[in-house]
């Protein structure tokens, strides 16, 4: 995973547009006001990020005083990785698979995981991690996983941990697919075909429309979605605990300005400051939960050992 991963970012020539846009030689610390550079993964058009990140980054320079604070939106999900690698950013809001990565690849902590509104089959609840769920219709004629051998199914997301890395994780776990020699886990040596979605909506969709016998639905989506999907259909099976956001720290944020991050990071959660992260980041957000790599990502890093899937992505697949 390691090498492939590398190798696709020298391709991409991450590492000197993030040169770039970090700008030139810093001035010596005596004279220069300390900056922080808080990279977020890229959901829409990098113009419109910037714009809803102006309160966020308001509220974290005034909690922090004298610290210029800065958020940056690389066009994917591996500049994030390379900036806090190479120092062009200390601080990253990402989801779990990057976190992951930034973790192993960019030796960055994982500090904070994300509280969020979720579902736990029918109970709603303030967790730091969910569920998903495998489903067919209500007049399906399948009642198990393994009677959808040479079925079709569709997933949201190659990328998505609750759409894909847990479902497959899942199929191995209960020796519907073996984790692979080489290679990656590969759908098609259980299903006859399988198409990628886009979303959990546009699954749900194919879904109903009969384009396919099952597909996904996570308890981290909105609650309307969810509630739609639950009541048109059968559950067949279960996959988590899976994490959700998390806050990351690169290297080169050190003492005592890590502390007072981490501090006004934190203070998001609270009640009258929550809309500034539903804005932005996440709707579901409710506060954050002091966390490790270990603790919070232990479940996808088993999924990822049974399938051994890798991180891939292209520029456009990731705005």
């Amino acid at each position: 995973m390691r090498r492939a991963l590398v190798v696709a970012l020298a391709l991409l020539g991450i590492s000197g547009l993030l040169a770039a846009a970090c700008g030139g030689e810093e001035a010596p610390a005596s004279e220069a006001r300390q900056k922080v550079v808080v990279a977020v993964q890229p959901t829409l058009a990098s113009s419109e990020m910037l714009e809803k990140a102006r309160p966020l980054e308001q509220f974290l320079e005034q909690r922090l005083g004298n610290v210029d604070v800065e958020i940056y939106v690389p066009t994917s999900y591996a500049g994030i990785v390379e900036a806090l690698r190479f120092g062009h950013a200390q601080v990253a809001f990402m989801s779990a698979w990057p976190s992951y990565l930034a973790t192993q690849l960019a030796d960055a902590d994982l500090v904070l995981a994300e509280v969020r509104e979720v579902i736990h089959g029918e109970q709603k609840v303030e967790a730091p991690y969910y569920y998903s769920y495998w489903v067919v219709r209500k007049d399906s004629p399948y009642n198990s996983l393994s009677d959808l051998r040479g079925k079709k199914a569709c997933f949201p997301s190659p990328l998505s941990t609750s759409g894909y890395v847990g479902p497959m994780g899942r199929l191995v776990e209960l020796g519907l697919l073996q984790t692979p020699s080489s290679g990656q886990v590969d759908p098609k040596a259980f299903f006859s075909d399988y198409i990628f979605g886009g979303g959990y909506q546009q699954c749900w969709q194919a879904l109903r429309a009969g384009q396919v016998d099952v597909s996904i639905i996570a308890g981290d989506v909105p609650e309307s979605l969810y509630r739609e999907v639950l009541a048109n259909t059968r559950q067949l099976e279960s996959q988590g605990p899976l994490p959700s956001h998390a806050v990351v720290f690169g290297k080169t944020l050190q003492e005592p300005l890590r502390s007072r991050v981490l501090e006004a990071i934190e203070a998001l959660g609270a009640p009258e400051q929550r809309e500034l992260m539903r804005q932005f980041i996440s709707a579901l957000f409710v506060g954050f939960q002091r966390s490790s790599a270990e603790e919070h990502l232990g479940a996808l890093q088993r999924y990822l050992s049974l399938t051994r899937l890798q991180f891939t992505e292209s520029l456009s697949a990731a705005r």
